[in-house]
């Protein structure tokens, strides 16, 4: 039954990693998997998709608040489909958090919204009907989608239109789910309990045989210290090359250090209760070191990791602090001062990016806390953008964007915005002509 024709379709928005999702489905359908005809389009600007007869067509979705460019996405794949929304399948995040509210919508009556992992049987994982002999309904033997190995190659179909931010990287899970359940997360809703996922070798073994070596290892687990497993874990991802000072080569390339990022952070509680996870963490090529700090509730234990990861060594550090949730503005400020200050202390660079709260059900970025407001909410990011997200370790640099007490910082936020937008011509010329 090879030769089908199948579609995939990454909304519009601006992301900074593949959509691993779509990857897999590429890999069931592509020339490792059924054979099939596979197409990948971001956005809308492709017409030529609308003149092929698709036999499947998926999107995938991300965050809840790109609502509108998912919409948008949907409504295109059922005017591609030529209207039969049997053959429309959407997934991911968005889709996963906001199942209801995505079956709910009238319009979009017939098309299958996939809540979850796709960890089940093809078959099953995709609801489909072997009754009404839908294609590869009788898949109830094959591989979890969830398994297989990324097809790359896909990404090749756009490069002249979108290249995202990290490419050369293997991206991987050594563990899914977590042990906390925060609730500004979505993980538990999505993933469930913490527990091991497959073996990285073979996956890393796999994607160089097929598509390339890749310089780093992007590793997308949630909590990883709270695996069992954790030591192992780090033993794999040494023997596969990433070890610390690894480097990587090819063919008429200059070398270029390897790098290991846990890109959802890592647990401050755990870490702090035992020596052995940063000592293990320093063995290999990981930069940054993202360790979590939500709000000052974890103070003690993430101060305390800091210190231990200074001592082992790891002095390239990150984290994203979220705001907008249960903290007021000089809750903020004080967690952003306190990296300033580990900073100068331990000589070390920790690079804070200040990350706003949104429910993960809510289709815009509208959400706005007991503690905070618009007003507040708005002249942050005018200051953010200032410093392109991120708030550096220079404490000269620190002060003049936020202050240098919390007084100062709320005093910032309610000043009139086109002074923060324009903040150095007032203050270096009162607002006069240079």
């Amino acid at each position: 039954m090879a030769n089908k024709n199948i579609l995939l379709i990454e909304p519009g928005y601006k992301n900074k990693y593949p959509p691993l999702g779509l990857m897999k489905l590429a890999a069931y359908h592509g020339p490792h998997g059924k054979r099939d005809n596979v197409k990948f389009i971001k956005g809308e600007k492709d017409k030529f998709v609308h003149q092929v007869i698709w036999d499947r067509i998926y999107v995938t979705t991300l965050f809840s608040f790109e609502w509108k460019e998912i919409a948008k996405s949907i409504d295109v794949a059922i005017e591609i489909a030529r209207g039969d929304t049997t053959k429309v399948f959407v997934g991911g995040i968005a889709a996963s958090l906001m199942h209801e509210k995505f079956v709910a919508e009238p319009r979009w009556r017939g098309v299958r919204f996939i809540a979850g992992l796709l960890s089940g049987s093809p078959s099953e994982s995709l609801q489909l009907d072997d009754f009404a002999e839908e294609l590869y309904s009788d898949d109830f033997g094959g591989a979890p989608i969830e398994d297989l190995v990324p097809d790359y190659s896909i990404l090749d179909q756009i490069k002249e239109q979108y290249v995202y931010p990290v490419h050369d990287a293997y991206f991987a899970y050594a563990s899914r789910g977590c042990v906390r359940k925060c609730h500004f997360c979505g993980v538990p809703k999505l993933e469930g309990d913490q527990r091991d996922a497959q073996s990285i070798t073979g996956l890393i073994k796999a994607i160089a045989e097929r598509h390339g070596e890749k310089r780093d290892l992007m590793l997308m687990d949630n909590n990883v210290v709270a695996s069992p497993n954790y030591k192992n874990i780090i033993a794999e991802i040494r023997d596969n090359g990433f070890h610390k000072g690894a480097m990587f080569r090819r063919p008429g390339k200059p070398a270029a250090q390897r790098r290991v990022d846990f890109n959802q952070g890592v647990d401050a509680r755990i870490l702090c209760k035992d020596k052995m996870y940063l000592e293990e963490m320093a063995t290999i090529a990981i930069r940054p070191l993202r360790i979590a700090f939500d709000h000052l509730g974890v103070r003690k234990a993430y101060e305390k990791a800091i210190h231990m990861a200074h001592d082992v060594g790891l002095t390239d550090l990150s984290n994203y602090m979220l705001y907008n949730f249960i903290d007021t503005p000089a809750d903020l400020y004080e967690r952003m001062r306190i990296n300033i200050d580990l900073n100068e202390k331990l000589n070390i660079r920790i690079f804070s990016f200040p990350m706003r709260y949104q429910p993960t059900d809510l289709p815009d970025r509208s959400y706005v806390s007991e503690n905070w407001n618009r007003y507040y909410l708005r002249s942050m990011q005018i200051i953010l953008q200032a410093t392109h997200g991120v708030v550096s370790g220079a404490p000269q640099f620190f002060k003049r964007a936020f202050g240098d007490h919390k007084e100062k910082f709320e005093e910032l936020l309610l000043r009139p915005q086109h002074f923060l937008f324009n903040r150095f011509w007032y203050e270096e010329f009162d607002g006069r002509p240079e």
